[in-house]
Protein backbone atom coordinates (compact mmCIF):
# COMPACT_ATOMS: atom_id res chain seq x y z
CA UNK A 1 0.00 0.00 0.00
CA UNK A 2 1.55 3.49 -0.57
CA UNK A 3 0.12 7.08 -0.43
CA UNK A 4 0.64 9.73 -3.83
CA UNK A 5 0.55 12.97 -4.43
CA UNK A 6 -2.13 13.27 -7.20
CA UNK A 7 -4.43 15.37 -5.50
CA UNK A 8 -4.09 18.19 -7.52
CA UNK A 9 -5.25 16.80 -10.97
CA UNK A 10 -8.04 15.00 -8.63
CA UNK A 11 -9.44 18.27 -7.50
CA UNK A 12 -8.88 19.93 -11.04
CA UNK A 13 -10.80 17.23 -12.76
CA UNK A 14 -13.47 16.13 -10.03
CA UNK A 15 -14.26 20.54 -9.65
CA UNK A 16 -15.58 20.19 -13.31
CA UNK A 17 -18.04 17.22 -13.26
CA UNK A 18 -21.13 16.67 -11.98
CA UNK A 19 -22.09 13.70 -13.13
CA UNK A 20 -22.04 10.96 -15.94
CA UNK A 21 -22.27 12.61 -19.79
CA UNK A 22 -23.84 11.16 -22.78
CA UNK A 23 -20.24 9.85 -23.43
CA UNK A 24 -19.68 8.27 -20.28
CA UNK A 25 -22.76 7.07 -19.65
CA UNK A 26 -21.82 3.87 -20.88
CA UNK A 27 -19.23 3.16 -18.19
CA UNK A 28 -22.60 3.09 -15.97
CA UNK A 29 -24.14 0.69 -17.62
CA UNK A 30 -21.41 -1.48 -18.41
CA UNK A 31 -20.87 -4.65 -16.15
CA UNK A 32 -18.92 -4.43 -12.77
CA UNK A 33 -15.53 -4.27 -13.13
CA UNK A 34 -12.48 -5.39 -11.22
CA UNK A 35 -9.27 -3.48 -11.60
CA UNK A 36 -6.13 -4.77 -10.39
CA UNK A 37 -4.82 -0.98 -8.30
CA UNK A 38 -7.36 0.42 -6.67
CA UNK A 39 -7.51 4.03 -5.16
CA UNK A 40 -8.88 4.13 -1.89
CA UNK A 41 -10.24 7.61 -0.51
CA UNK A 42 -10.44 9.77 2.49
CA UNK A 43 -12.70 12.27 3.46
CA UNK A 44 -9.63 13.51 5.65
CA UNK A 45 -10.76 13.27 9.33
CA UNK A 46 -9.73 10.64 11.93
CA UNK A 47 -12.95 8.10 11.69
CA UNK A 48 -12.53 8.19 7.53
CA UNK A 49 -8.91 7.77 7.40
CA UNK A 50 -9.62 4.90 9.83
CA UNK A 51 -11.78 3.23 7.19
CA UNK A 52 -10.08 3.97 4.28
CA UNK A 53 -6.78 2.50 5.61
CA UNK A 54 -9.13 -1.08 6.82
CA UNK A 55 -9.86 -0.85 3.26
CA UNK A 56 -6.83 -0.73 1.45
CA UNK A 57 -5.43 -3.54 3.78
CA UNK A 58 -8.10 -5.88 3.53
CA UNK A 59 -8.22 -5.10 -0.74
CA UNK A 60 -4.25 -5.59 -0.72
CA UNK A 61 -4.78 -9.06 1.47
CA UNK A 62 -7.49 -10.02 -1.72
CA UNK A 63 -4.60 -9.47 -4.26
CA UNK A 64 -5.14 -5.22 -5.04
CA UNK A 65 -2.44 -3.09 -5.11
CA UNK A 66 -3.80 0.09 -4.08
CA UNK A 67 -3.38 4.08 -3.07
CA UNK A 68 -4.69 6.21 -0.67
CA UNK A 69 -5.98 9.80 -1.35
CA UNK A 70 -7.59 12.57 0.57
CA UNK A 71 -10.18 15.24 -0.54
CA UNK A 72 -11.82 16.31 2.02
CA UNK A 73 -14.58 18.13 0.25
CA UNK A 74 -17.55 15.68 -0.67
CA UNK A 75 -18.09 17.70 -3.53
CA UNK A 76 -14.89 17.13 -4.90
CA UNK A 77 -14.31 13.21 -3.92
CA UNK A 78 -17.56 12.35 -5.29
CA UNK A 79 -17.18 13.65 -8.92
CA UNK A 80 -13.67 11.73 -8.28
CA UNK A 81 -15.65 8.54 -7.94
CA UNK A 82 -17.89 8.74 -10.48
CA UNK A 83 -15.04 9.09 -13.03
CA UNK A 84 -12.82 6.30 -11.57
CA UNK A 85 -10.18 8.40 -9.88
CA UNK A 86 -10.75 7.30 -6.69
CA UNK A 87 -12.06 3.77 -6.70
CA UNK A 88 -13.57 2.75 -3.06
CA UNK A 89 -14.33 5.57 0.07
CA UNK A 90 -16.31 4.85 3.12
CA UNK A 91 -19.38 7.33 3.29
CA UNK A 92 -22.65 7.10 5.58
CA UNK A 93 -25.75 6.15 4.09
CA UNK A 94 -28.10 8.81 5.47
CA UNK A 95 -25.97 11.48 5.03
CA UNK A 96 -24.83 10.54 1.24
CA UNK A 97 -28.23 9.71 0.46
CA UNK A 98 -29.68 13.28 1.45
CA UNK A 99 -26.46 14.85 -0.43
CA UNK A 100 -27.14 12.68 -3.55
CA UNK A 101 -30.80 14.03 -3.15
CA UNK A 102 -30.14 17.67 -2.96
CA UNK A 103 -27.21 17.43 -5.57
CA UNK A 104 -29.94 15.48 -8.36
CA UNK A 105 -32.69 17.23 -7.21
CA UNK A 106 -32.22 21.10 -5.79
CA UNK A 107 -31.17 22.45 -2.50
CA UNK A 108 -35.22 21.77 -1.94
CA UNK A 109 -35.28 18.79 -2.41
CA UNK A 110 -37.10 16.57 0.25
CA UNK A 111 -34.63 14.36 2.32
CA UNK A 112 -34.53 10.60 1.67
CA UNK A 113 -32.50 9.84 4.86
CA UNK A 114 -34.33 8.48 7.78
CA UNK A 115 -33.95 6.28 11.02
CA UNK A 116 -34.97 3.59 8.38
CA UNK A 117 -31.94 1.55 7.61
CA UNK A 118 -33.62 -0.48 4.80
CA UNK A 119 -35.48 2.87 3.11
CA UNK A 120 -32.48 4.87 3.48
CA UNK A 121 -30.04 2.22 1.43
CA UNK A 122 -33.03 1.92 -0.63
CA UNK A 123 -33.02 5.23 -1.76
CA UNK A 124 -29.16 5.76 -1.99
CA UNK A 125 -28.90 3.28 -4.51
CA UNK A 126 -31.74 4.94 -6.53
CA UNK A 127 -29.82 7.75 -6.26
CA UNK A 128 -26.19 6.16 -6.89
CA UNK A 129 -27.07 3.83 -10.05
CA UNK A 130 -27.28 6.08 -12.73
CA UNK A 131 -23.96 7.51 -11.38
CA UNK A 132 -22.24 4.73 -11.95
CA UNK A 133 -21.63 4.16 -8.51
CA UNK A 134 -22.18 0.26 -6.31
CA UNK A 135 -23.43 0.64 -2.75
CA UNK A 136 -21.98 -2.12 -0.71
CA UNK A 137 -23.86 -3.32 2.51
CA UNK A 138 -23.82 -1.98 5.73
CA UNK A 139 -22.67 -3.51 8.44
CA UNK A 140 -23.28 -2.83 12.17
CA UNK A 141 -20.91 0.52 12.70
CA UNK A 142 -23.17 3.80 12.68
CA UNK A 143 -21.92 7.44 13.39
CA UNK A 144 -24.93 9.10 14.11
CA UNK A 145 -25.56 12.45 15.63
CA UNK A 146 -25.65 11.86 19.52
CA UNK A 147 -26.73 14.23 22.34
CA UNK A 148 -24.00 13.87 25.58
CA UNK A 149 -24.92 15.86 29.61
CA UNK A 150 -22.19 15.75 32.11
CA UNK A 151 -22.40 12.67 34.38
CA UNK A 152 -23.46 15.01 37.53
CA UNK A 153 -26.77 16.11 35.12
CA UNK A 154 -27.24 12.90 34.61
CA UNK A 155 -27.04 11.81 38.25
CA UNK A 156 -28.69 14.27 39.66
CA UNK A 157 -32.16 14.44 37.34
CA UNK A 158 -32.64 10.57 36.54
CA UNK A 159 -31.36 10.72 32.75
CA UNK A 160 -30.68 7.86 31.02
CA UNK A 161 -32.21 8.84 27.75
CA UNK A 162 -33.26 12.02 25.76
CA UNK A 163 -37.13 10.73 26.90
CA UNK A 164 -36.30 11.32 30.33
CA UNK A 165 -34.77 14.76 29.77
CA UNK A 166 -38.37 15.68 28.20
CA UNK A 167 -40.20 14.40 30.75
CA UNK A 168 -38.16 16.10 33.26
CA UNK A 169 -38.99 19.42 32.27
CA UNK A 170 -35.42 20.89 32.74
CA UNK A 171 -34.68 24.00 30.31
CA UNK A 172 -31.71 23.14 28.18
CA UNK A 173 -29.34 25.53 26.51
CA UNK A 174 -27.75 23.32 23.33
CA UNK A 175 -23.94 23.68 22.28
CA UNK A 176 -24.21 22.81 18.67
CA UNK A 177 -23.56 24.24 15.17
CA UNK A 178 -25.44 26.55 14.16
CA UNK A 179 -27.32 24.82 11.70
CA UNK A 180 -29.34 23.06 14.72
CA UNK A 181 -31.74 26.30 15.15
CA UNK A 182 -33.52 24.61 11.87
CA UNK A 183 -32.03 21.05 11.39
CA UNK A 184 -35.01 18.51 11.66
CA UNK A 185 -32.86 15.91 13.67
CA UNK A 186 -31.52 18.71 16.13
CA UNK A 187 -33.62 21.42 17.83
CA UNK A 188 -36.95 21.30 16.25
CA UNK A 189 -36.68 17.66 16.10
CA UNK A 190 -35.81 16.81 20.15
CA UNK A 191 -38.93 19.58 20.98
CA UNK A 192 -41.07 17.49 18.40
CA UNK A 193 -39.96 13.80 19.24
CA UNK A 194 -38.78 14.67 22.96
CA UNK A 195 -40.59 17.53 24.41
CA UNK A 196 -37.35 19.05 25.23
CA UNK A 197 -37.51 22.79 26.67
CA UNK A 198 -34.46 23.87 23.89
CA UNK A 199 -34.23 27.14 25.11
CA UNK A 200 -31.27 28.26 22.67
CA UNK A 201 -28.63 26.75 20.94
CA UNK A 202 -25.48 28.42 21.74
CA UNK A 203 -23.06 27.93 18.18
CA UNK A 204 -20.14 26.48 19.58
CA UNK A 205 -19.80 23.47 16.57
CA UNK A 206 -20.69 20.02 16.43
CA UNK A 207 -18.46 17.86 19.06
CA UNK A 208 -16.10 20.86 19.16
CA UNK A 209 -13.42 20.98 22.24
CA UNK A 210 -15.04 24.45 22.78
CA UNK A 211 -18.89 22.83 22.44
CA UNK A 212 -18.29 19.89 25.52
CA UNK A 213 -15.85 22.50 27.61
CA UNK A 214 -19.33 24.67 27.77
CA UNK A 215 -21.44 21.86 29.15
CA UNK A 216 -18.68 20.36 31.34
CA UNK A 217 -18.60 23.99 32.92
CA UNK A 218 -22.42 24.57 33.15
CA UNK A 219 -22.43 27.06 30.65
CA UNK A 220 -24.53 24.78 28.43
CA UNK A 221 -26.34 21.80 29.87
CA UNK A 222 -26.09 19.55 26.38
CA UNK A 223 -23.93 19.40 23.45
CA UNK A 224 -24.57 17.61 19.83
CA UNK A 225 -21.78 15.29 19.13
CA UNK A 226 -21.68 11.68 17.38
CA UNK A 227 -22.18 8.38 18.88
CA UNK A 228 -17.99 7.52 18.19
CA UNK A 229 -17.23 10.80 20.26
CA UNK A 230 -14.22 8.90 21.92
CA UNK A 231 -13.60 12.24 23.86
CA UNK A 232 -16.30 12.13 26.39
CA UNK A 233 -15.03 10.61 28.99
CA UNK A 234 -12.40 13.22 29.09
CA UNK A 235 -14.84 15.89 29.71
CA UNK A 236 -17.11 14.39 32.42
CA UNK A 237 -19.87 13.17 29.71
CA UNK A 238 -22.49 10.81 28.94
CA UNK A 239 -24.80 10.12 26.07
CA UNK A 240 -28.47 10.02 26.51
CA UNK A 241 -30.42 7.35 24.39
CA UNK A 242 -31.76 8.43 20.86
CA UNK A 243 -34.68 5.90 22.57
CA UNK A 244 -37.29 7.20 20.46
CA UNK A 245 -34.77 7.10 16.97
CA UNK A 246 -34.71 10.53 16.10
CA UNK A 247 -31.24 10.15 14.02
CA UNK A 248 -30.99 9.02 10.45
CA UNK A 249 -29.39 5.68 9.59
CA UNK A 250 -25.92 6.72 9.48
CA UNK A 251 -24.00 3.54 9.46
CA UNK A 252 -21.14 3.17 7.57
CA UNK A 253 -21.13 1.97 4.19
CA UNK A 254 -18.51 1.19 1.52
CA UNK A 255 -19.17 3.48 -1.95
CA UNK A 256 -17.73 1.83 -5.29
CA UNK A 257 -16.67 2.78 -8.56
CA UNK A 258 -18.86 0.43 -10.43
CA UNK A 259 -16.60 0.03 -13.69
CA UNK A 260 -13.49 -0.40 -12.02
CA UNK A 261 -14.39 -1.77 -8.49
CA UNK A 262 -17.81 -3.52 -8.65
CA UNK A 263 -16.71 -6.84 -8.67
CA UNK A 264 -17.45 -9.96 -6.41
CA UNK A 265 -13.83 -10.17 -5.11
CA UNK A 266 -14.17 -6.18 -3.80
CA UNK A 267 -17.66 -6.98 -2.52
CA UNK A 268 -16.16 -9.78 -0.35
CA UNK A 269 -13.36 -7.97 0.88
CA UNK A 270 -14.53 -5.15 2.33
CA UNK A 271 -17.70 -7.34 3.27
CA UNK A 272 -15.31 -9.03 6.23
CA UNK A 273 -15.50 -6.14 8.14
CA UNK A 274 -19.31 -5.87 8.61
CA UNK A 275 -19.43 -8.80 10.98
CA UNK A 276 -16.99 -7.68 13.30
CA UNK A 277 -16.95 -3.54 13.37
CA UNK A 278 -18.98 -1.98 16.00
CA UNK A 279 -20.06 1.42 16.58
CA UNK A 280 -18.12 0.98 19.67
CA UNK A 281 -14.92 -0.16 17.91
CA UNK A 282 -15.24 3.16 15.72
CA UNK A 283 -15.10 5.08 19.11
CA UNK A 284 -12.53 3.10 20.32
CA UNK A 285 -10.17 3.45 17.44
CA UNK A 286 -11.23 7.30 17.03
CA UNK A 287 -9.43 7.44 20.80
CA UNK A 288 -6.19 5.62 19.97
CA UNK A 289 -5.79 8.21 17.40
CA UNK A 290 -6.84 11.34 18.58
CA UNK A 291 -6.62 10.66 22.33
CA UNK A 292 -3.00 8.63 22.24
CA UNK A 293 -1.76 9.91 19.07
CA UNK A 294 -1.36 6.77 17.07
CA UNK A 295 -1.18 7.13 13.44
CA UNK A 296 -3.78 5.34 11.56
CA UNK A 297 -2.64 2.81 9.38
CA UNK A 298 -0.67 0.95 12.73
CA UNK A 299 -4.53 1.67 14.77
CA UNK A 300 -6.23 0.36 11.13
CA UNK A 301 -3.88 -2.86 10.82
CA UNK A 302 -3.87 -3.51 14.63
CA UNK A 303 -7.35 -4.28 14.33
CA UNK A 304 -7.64 -6.30 11.64
CA UNK A 305 -5.02 -8.42 13.18
CA UNK A 306 -7.16 -8.70 16.33
CA UNK A 307 -10.17 -9.28 14.67
CA UNK A 308 -8.36 -12.11 13.11
CA UNK A 309 -8.51 -10.19 8.87
CA UNK A 310 -4.92 -9.74 8.45
CA UNK A 311 -2.25 -12.05 9.61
Amino acid sequence: MRRYAALASVLLVAGCMTGPSLETRSRVTAPPGDSGHLTVGSAGFTESDLLAHMYALLLNRAGYTTSLITVANRELYEPALESGQIDVIPEYAATFADWLQARTHGAGAAPVGSPDLAATMSALRRLTAPRGLTVLDSGRAVDRNAFAVTRAYARDHHLRTLSDLGRSGLKVRLAAGEECVRRPYCAPGLRKTYGIDITGVDPKGVGTTQAKRAVRDGRDQMVLTTTTDATLDAFGLVLLADDRHLQNADYVVPVVNRARAGGVRVTKALGALNSVLTTEDLASLNQRVDSWRRLPQDVARAYLEDKGLLK
